[in-house]
């Protein structure tokens, strides 16, 4: 899992969704609800290691954070998970919404 602080890395991950699915995910180290979100997360990474995978602090990266929201139009929020596939969004949730389950039915 490749942790997005530069600007240079999320270039670099957002280009393999080309050939890949790449799941990116938009974590605050001060939520409780993005805590429990990122654990979800990191339950699906461990069962699923043929996905590529990207995470963002938003806070400790914030300029990186905002460039993601802004190149894939969307509205930053936090916990967010996005599926990237031919360098589009093929599916995003956030808060909540973030479960093991739902990531499976939706890569």
């Amino acid at each position: 899992m490749i942790e997005l602080t530069t600007e240079a890395a999320w270039h670099d991950l957002y280009e393999q969704s080309k050939d890949k699915t790449v799941l990116v995910f938009k974590h605050s180290t001060q939520c409780p609800v993005s805590s429990d979100a990122h654990k979800q997360f990191l339950a699906f990474v461990e069962e699923n290691p043929d996905f590529v995978y990207g995470w963002v602090k938003v806070i400790e990266s914030r300029p990186v954070s905002n460039l993601i929201a802004e190149e894939l139009e969307t509205v930053h929020k936090s916990p967010q998970l996005f599926v990237l596939k031919d360098k589009k969004v093929a599916w995003t949730t956030s808060h909540w919404d973030i479960t093991k389950e739902a990531i499976a039915k939706n890569v």
